[in-house]
C-alpha cells in the first residue's frame, strides 16, 4: 500500500510539471499545486538554455552582469540559487538589484550565491548594502555585489549613496574595484529605480554629477532603470561620453506569452563613461520559448545584462 502510494504520488507531480513546462497545457490544473511543483524542479530546458550562451571576445577584458533578481530572499529555493550561480559564473563582477531588505534571507541567498559560486573553481567574495533609505520597509531594498578576486580588489567599504537618500526611493549602491592585472580601478554605481510609472527620470538625472563627484573617467552605471536608453534624461550623461550597452533589447519577461513573444520592456542597462572601453554586450535570454516562461520566471522577472569591456590606462 505504501509503495503504491508513493508511485501515484511521483506520477502525480511529474505530471503537474508537465503541466507546467508545457505551453498546450490545459488551465484547469490547480495553480497552486502547479506553483508548489515548479518551485521544487525548474524545467531542465532552461538549465540547458544557459550553457554556451555567452562566447566572450577577450579572456583579458573585464565582464560585468547585473541582474534584477525578484525578491531575492526566502522565496528562492536551493534549486532557483543553484540556476542563479550557474548563469552568472562566467563573469567577474556580479550586481544585483532586488535583494529582500524586510527579512534576514535577503542576505542569506546572496551569500549562498557566493559559496555556490566557490565550488565553481574560483574564489569570490561579495558585499551587501544596508537596507534602502526608502519611505517605507515595502520599498526598501539592498544591493550586492559579487566578485572573483582573482581579477578584482575592492578598494574601501561600498557604500549607499546618502547625498541621494532624500531625493531617489532606493539610493545607489557605490563601488570601487581595482583590476588586479594592470593596478587600475574603476566605480560601479548600483541602482533600482521607482517604478516606470512614477517618474524614475526624476531619480536619473542625478547621475550626470558623478563624475564629478567621484572625480573619475572609469565609470560604469549598471541596473533596473524602469526606462529605456532612448529616454532623453541621459542626454546629460551621452554629452559627457557615456554609452548604453544595449541598444533596443527588452529584458523582462511578460506574465504570459503568445505566439513566442515573452519578453516585454527595455529598462535594464549598464552605461559606461569613455574610458571604459567597449566590447561586447547582451542579454542573457534562457527562455526562448513559450514552454519555459513559467519556469524562468520563477527566478526573476528580469533578465540579466551584461557588458565585456577594458579599461584605458
Amino acid at each position: 500500500m505504501i509503495k503504491t502510494n508513493y508511485s501515484n504520488l511521483i506520477l502525480f507531480i511529474l505530471f503537474v510539471f508537465f503541466i507546467g513546462c508545457n505551453p498546450n497545457s490545459k488551465q484547469s490544473a490547480s495553480l497552486d499545486v502547479e506553483s508548489t511543483v515548479a518551485n521544487a524542479i525548474l524545467c531542465d530546458s532552461i538549465k540547458a538554455n544557459l550553457k554556451s550562451k555567452v562566447v566572450f571576445n577577450s579572456s583579458e577584458s573585464l565582464k560585468i552582469v547585473s541582474w534584477n533578481i525578484q525578491d531575492l530572499g526566502q522565496s528562492k529555493s536551493d534549486d532557483e540559487i543553484d540556476f542563479i550561480v550557474n548563469a552568472v559564473k562566467d563573469f567577474d563582477l556580479v550586481a544585483i538589484q532586488e535583494v529582500v531588505a524586510k527579512h534576514p534571507a535577503g542576505a542569506q541567498k546572496v551569500a549562498q550565491i557566493a559559496e555556490g559560486l566557490n565550488r565553481k573553481g574560483f574564489k569570490w567574495d561579495y558585499r551587501i548594502s544596508n537596507p534602502t533609505n526608502s519611505p517605507s520597509a515595502k520599498m526598501s531594498e539592498r544591493y550586492a555585489y559579487i566578485w572573483k578576486t582573482s581579477r578584482l580588489d575592492i578598494v574601501g567599504s561600498p557604500y549607499l549613496d546618502s547625498k541621494l537618500a532624500s531625493k531617489i526611493i532606493r539610493e545607489p549602491f557605490i563601488s570601487k574595484f581595482k583590476l588586479k592585472s594592470k593596478n587600475i580601478a574603476f566605480y560601479i554605481v548600483n541602482f533600482h529605480s521607482r517604478k516606470h510609472n512614477d517618474q524614475p527620470e526624476i531619480e536619473i538625472e542625478h547621475f550626470q554629477y558623478y563624475l564629478d563627484r567621484l572625480s573619475t573617467q572609469k565609470l560604469i552605471i549598471a541596473g533596473d532603470f524602469n526606462l529605456s536608453e532612448k529616454h532623453k534624461v541621459w542626454n546629460g550623461l551621452y554629452k559627457q561620453g557615456f554609452k548604453s550597452a544595449l541598444n533596443d533589447s527588452k529584458t523582462t519577461l511578460k506574465q504570459k506569452c503568445k505566439k513566442n513573444k515573452y519578453l516585454s520592456h527595455e529598462i535594464d542597462n549598464v552605461y559606461f563613461s569613455k574610458d571604459i572601453k567597449f566590447l561586447k554586450s547582451g542579454v542573457i535570454d534562457y527562455v526562448e520559448t513559450c514552454a519555459n516562461l513559467k519556469a524562468a520566471r520563477l527566478i526573476s522577472d528580469h533578465l540579466p545584462v551584461f557588458l565585456e569591456f577594458t579599461i584605458n590606462e
